[in-house]
Protein backbone atom coordinates (compact mmCIF):
# COMPACT_ATOMS: atom_id res chain seq x y z
CA UNK A 1 0.00 0.00 0.00
CA UNK A 2 0.89 3.14 -0.40
CA UNK A 3 1.46 6.30 1.79
CA UNK A 4 -1.18 8.33 -0.74
CA UNK A 5 -3.88 5.24 -0.67
CA UNK A 6 -3.21 4.94 3.09
CA UNK A 7 -3.75 9.12 3.37
CA UNK A 8 -6.96 8.78 1.42
CA UNK A 9 -8.30 5.89 3.38
CA UNK A 10 -7.83 7.19 6.44
CA UNK A 11 -9.51 10.76 5.78
CA UNK A 12 -12.78 8.49 3.75
CA UNK A 13 -12.85 6.35 7.34
CA UNK A 14 -12.06 9.89 9.44
CA UNK A 15 -14.68 11.75 7.42
CA UNK A 16 -17.62 8.88 8.36
CA UNK A 17 -16.79 8.81 11.47
CA UNK A 18 -16.90 12.56 12.23
CA UNK A 19 -20.18 12.50 10.16
CA UNK A 20 -21.48 9.66 12.69
CA UNK A 21 -20.32 11.53 15.49
CA UNK A 22 -22.39 14.24 14.67
CA UNK A 23 -25.31 12.23 13.86
CA UNK A 24 -25.13 10.34 17.39
CA UNK A 25 -24.56 13.56 19.30
CA UNK A 26 -27.20 15.12 17.41
CA UNK A 27 -29.86 12.44 17.74
CA UNK A 28 -28.85 9.73 20.29
CA UNK A 29 -30.28 10.68 23.78
CA UNK A 30 -28.10 9.46 26.05
CA UNK A 31 -30.64 9.45 29.13
CA UNK A 32 -33.29 6.83 26.83
CA UNK A 33 -30.65 5.14 24.63
CA UNK A 34 -28.56 3.42 27.77
CA UNK A 35 -25.37 1.89 28.02
CA UNK A 36 -24.96 0.94 24.32
CA UNK A 37 -25.95 4.51 22.95
CA UNK A 38 -22.74 5.41 25.27
CA UNK A 39 -20.73 2.76 24.25
CA UNK A 40 -21.72 4.18 20.63
CA UNK A 41 -20.72 7.56 21.07
CA UNK A 42 -17.61 6.46 22.95
CA UNK A 43 -16.43 4.16 20.44
CA UNK A 44 -17.11 6.73 17.34
CA UNK A 45 -15.63 9.26 19.45
CA UNK A 46 -12.56 6.99 19.69
CA UNK A 47 -12.37 6.02 16.00
CA UNK A 48 -12.71 9.98 14.88
CA UNK A 49 -10.16 11.34 16.59
CA UNK A 50 -7.63 8.24 15.82
CA UNK A 51 -7.74 9.55 12.22
CA UNK A 52 -7.94 13.49 13.44
CA UNK A 53 -4.46 12.79 15.41
CA UNK A 54 -3.32 10.35 12.83
CA UNK A 55 -3.84 12.64 9.85
CA UNK A 56 -2.07 15.68 11.86
CA UNK A 57 0.78 13.52 13.01
CA UNK A 58 1.35 12.09 9.85
CA UNK A 59 1.53 15.52 7.74
CA UNK A 60 3.55 16.96 10.50
CA UNK A 61 6.21 14.50 9.79
CA UNK A 62 5.99 14.95 5.85
CA UNK A 63 6.84 18.43 6.65
CA UNK A 64 9.73 17.68 8.79
CA UNK A 65 11.12 15.14 6.61
CA UNK A 66 11.08 13.73 3.16
CA UNK A 67 8.70 11.44 1.86
CA UNK A 68 10.64 8.41 2.06
CA UNK A 69 10.88 8.81 6.51
CA UNK A 70 7.14 9.74 6.47
CA UNK A 71 6.62 6.61 5.01
CA UNK A 72 8.42 4.37 7.69
CA UNK A 73 6.56 6.53 10.43
CA UNK A 74 3.12 5.40 9.47
CA UNK A 75 2.75 2.99 12.31
CA UNK A 76 4.55 5.35 14.63
CA UNK A 77 2.15 8.01 13.38
CA UNK A 78 -1.43 6.09 13.59
CA UNK A 79 0.45 4.61 17.18
CA UNK A 80 0.72 8.31 19.03
CA UNK A 81 -2.66 8.85 17.33
CA UNK A 82 -4.38 6.20 19.21
CA UNK A 83 -2.71 7.29 22.18
CA UNK A 84 -3.86 10.34 22.02
CA UNK A 85 -7.59 9.61 21.37
CA UNK A 86 -7.30 7.33 24.05
CA UNK A 87 -6.45 10.06 26.02
CA UNK A 88 -8.90 12.25 24.84
CA UNK A 89 -11.44 9.42 25.22
CA UNK A 90 -10.29 8.90 28.74
CA UNK A 91 -11.05 12.35 30.10
CA UNK A 92 -14.39 12.26 28.41
CA UNK A 93 -14.87 9.18 30.19
CA UNK A 94 -13.62 10.27 33.60
CA UNK A 95 -15.51 13.87 33.31
CA UNK A 96 -19.25 11.61 32.23
CA UNK A 97 -18.69 9.86 35.74
CA UNK A 98 -17.92 12.99 37.27
CA UNK A 99 -14.51 12.05 38.67
CA UNK A 100 -12.32 14.28 36.51
CA UNK A 101 -9.87 16.20 38.53
CA UNK A 102 -6.18 17.72 37.24
CA UNK A 103 -4.26 14.98 38.89
CA UNK A 104 -6.56 12.31 37.82
CA UNK A 105 -5.90 13.79 34.06
CA UNK A 106 -1.65 13.70 34.79
CA UNK A 107 -2.09 10.42 35.51
CA UNK A 108 -3.62 9.29 32.73
CA UNK A 109 -1.20 11.27 30.79
CA UNK A 110 1.56 9.50 32.82
CA UNK A 111 0.09 5.87 31.93
CA UNK A 112 -0.31 7.29 28.07
CA UNK A 113 3.26 8.17 28.21
CA UNK A 114 4.80 4.98 29.60
CA UNK A 115 2.72 2.79 27.56
CA UNK A 116 4.70 4.96 24.36
CA UNK A 117 8.07 4.98 26.23
CA UNK A 118 7.31 1.13 26.38
CA UNK A 119 6.92 0.69 22.28
CA UNK A 120 9.70 3.12 21.88
CA UNK A 121 11.91 1.25 23.77
CA UNK A 122 11.23 -1.96 22.25
CA UNK A 123 12.45 -0.32 18.59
Amino acid sequence: MTLKSYIWGMRIVTLFSIIALILIVKFVDPETSGLIGKLLFYLVFLVAFTGIFNLTLLWFRRKMTDAETAHINVGLSFRQGLLLALFATGILLMQSFRVLVWWDGLLLLAGIFLIELYFLSRD
